[in-house]
């Protein structure tokens, strides 16, 4: 049985999709299954950020064929763990949690390299294009460590 991933973002277009896509990189996807989704439904459809995509191809990966999704309560039963890239993701999937365990399964992604730091990662949308080298960076940093774990 596959371990099932999932990583969210505000719009699905930007972070978690950069997530996704590295952490597909580091991980046998026979045994891991990994995806992502954003909070809200604006993006559904739709490829990545352009600057999504080049700073990805610029580190060897294409995630252009990635299409974005809205995040809904159903993912907490077909996902074992639930990776949110700030603090504002975070309140907005456990607002749908239902139970404990649900809630269990959302961490904010920064935490794999910085336990008990609350550190988000930036959302780069409205920033420079260097902002999306240093989400890509932060996030290998941490898709790195749960590649281990996994």
């Amino acid at each position: 049985m596959k371990t099932k991933v999932l990583m969210v973002c505000l719009g699905n277009i930007c972070r978690s999709p950069l997530a996704e896509g590295i952490l597909k990189s580091k991980v046998d996807t026979a045994k891991v299954y990994v995806t992502s989704a954003g909070t809200g439904s604006w993006h559904v459809g739709e490829q990545p950020d352009p600057r999504s995509i080049a700073v990805a191809k610029k580190n060897g990966l294409d995630i252009s064929n990635q299409r974005g999704r809205h995040f809904t309560a159903s993912d907490f039963d077909e996902f074992d763990h639930i990776f949110v890239m700030d603090n504002s993701n975070k309140k907005n999937v456990l607002d749908l949690a239902v139970s404990e365990d649900q809630r269990k399964k959302v961490r904010l992604i920064m935490e794999e390299i910085f336990p008990n730091e609350n550190v988000d990662v930036p959302d780069p949308y409205y920033g420079g294009e260097n902002g999306f080298d240093q989400v890509y960076d932060m996030l290998d940093k941490a898709c790195t460590s749960i590649a281990k774990r996994l």
